[in-house]
């Protein structure tokens, strides 16, 4: 079941030089830039469980740059110079073998060149949730933009909007998750608003968002009240989103934070166990469990889809971004009130967040491993599914001061801290140079 509370956001880009009505509630929305060239783009962000994001440009782009908001008072004057490097360029056509292959994932944070390292403010970008805009917030601290990722064996392009929606044009892109999937939908949106100006032109009257769950899962009700006590089927995909899987190009697929949290599992089924619920009678398992079989079932799901397979669709794991609460949880008086992030020495990889990220790795090569077989195994032309991995728990687990903390405007919930979800901007844009990194990688394009 479903919780029936919805949001559908349909976000575009919006030439500066013009206007355009937004007509009817629609989830596609065409919008016409440079010469002619229609755009679409169209979003919907389903927060908490499913974050479901469209980019999508049937023909090719042609993009006029538009000169943007500084980059905080005072920017680099080279700043552009720097948006992006690649080594080599090759058609997609005929791809080039890399020399070496760069792990992106295993860096520090250094330093940016000319101070800040954003592409945006909180002001320059104008679809910023106001629980994530921290200096709207109140936020006064502004070293934490001052940092980039710098992976031990090569340099991190910095992220290129135009770049981007060339890769996706004629291409559609969903990313399936939980809330911090949402964020990291909010965080590109600014990144791309570097060449078009988003413009939302939907919400529902109450900004709520529909609840849909990786595997199929009902929230137990009391007298039409949710008791946020959930019924997990482990070998269920929720077929909100397993039926739009044959559209996509690229689906990036994340989750984790959702899963702390009171769930009786089934499977074929029976009850096997539940999470949290101190039964008698009853298997209890920690979350991990669920989380290992919540991925299992989806990439099988993703293997199995022949349309997919046909299509080449792209997966792509986005790992773990870890929680940083200090002295407590979020109910019992954790916070996190740091100002820059910490060296790798000083985390503890020895903690749940790091054991997350590595369940996700495992299912990820299982599932890479059975979709190879598979193919082999029953000469399955069909079966083209490509997996690949933005690996953001590593650099993520070093960044606890990129947190709104107590800067996050809830006046339900005053008093609590949210040391879950990032602030923008802050360093959870790496995610998306991150991404546009693998998805040049994946076309042919060697990244410096």
């Amino acid at each position: 079941m479903l919780e029936k509370t919805m949001k559908t956001s349909s976000t575009m880009f919006q030439d500066k030089y013009h206007n355009h009505s937004t007509g009817k509630r629609e989830r596609c929305l065409s919008l016409t830039l440079g010469k002619g060239v229609p755009f679409v783009l169209t979003s919907l962000l389903m927060a908490s469980i499913f974050s479901f994001f469209f980019l999508y440009n049937p023909y090719p782009l042609t993009l006029a740059p538009h000169q943007g908001h500084d980059m905080l008072e005072n920017p680099s004057p080279k700043q552009e110079e720097h948006v992006i490097t690649t080594t080599t360029k090759v058609s997609p056509s005929k791809p080039q073998k890399e020399q070496k292959t760069c792990d992106l994932s295993k860096g520090h944070w250094v330093p940016a060149l000319g101070g800040s390292s954003t592409y945006y403010t909180n002001s320059s970008c104008t679809t910023i949730p106001d629980s994530k805009n921290c200096f709207k917030q109140g936020r006064m601290d502004s070293d934490f933009l001052n940092w980039k990722w710098k992976p031990e064996q090569c340099d991190l392009p910095r992220f290129h909007a135009r770049t981007f929606l060339h890769m996706v044009r004629a291409k559609k892109m969903a990313f399936i998750g939980d809330s911090v999937a949402r964020n990291h939908v909010d965080s590109l949106l600014c990144l791309l608003s570097q060449d078009e100006i988003p413009k939302d032109v939907y919400k529902d009257s109450e900004d709520r968002f529909r609840k849909w769950f990786l595997i199929v899962g009902e929230e137990r009700m009391v007298n039409g009240t949710g008791t946020s006590i959930f019924d997990m089927h482990l070998d269920k995909v929720d077929n909100d989103w397993a039926k739009e899987l044959p559209n996509l190009d690229y689906a990036i697929i994340s989750a984790g934070h959702w899963f702390f949290r009171v769930m009786h599992l089934h499977e074929a089924g029976k009850q096997v166990g539940c999470v949290y619920c101190n039964e008698e009678n009853i298997t209890s398992y920690n979350p991990d469990f669920t989380i290992r079989k919540a991925f299992r079932t989806a990439f099988r799901h993703i293997n199995a889809c022949k349309e997919c397979g046909r299509k080449k669709m792209v997966t792509v794991l986005r790992t773990f971004a870890p929680a940083h609460f200090e002295d407590g949880v979020w109910n019992t008086g954790g916070y996190c009130n740091r100002t820059g992030p910490v060296s790798e020495s000083e985390v503890d990889f020895g903690k749940f967040d790091w054991e997350v990220r590595g369940i996700q790795m495992e299912e990820f090569e299982r599932a890479r491993r059975e979709g190879t077989m598979e193919k082999l195994g029953h000469n399955n032309n069909n079966n083209n599914n490509r997996f690949e991995m933005v690996d953001v728990a590593r650099a993520m687990l070093m960044r606890p001061d990129g947190h709104p903390g107590e800067h996050w405007g809830n006046k339900w919930m005053k008093g609590y801290n949210d040391c879950t979800h990032w602030c923008l901007p802050g360093p959870v844009d790496v995610w998306s140079e991150l991404l546009l990194a693998v998805l040049k990688r994946e076309a042919g394009m060697v990244v410096a």
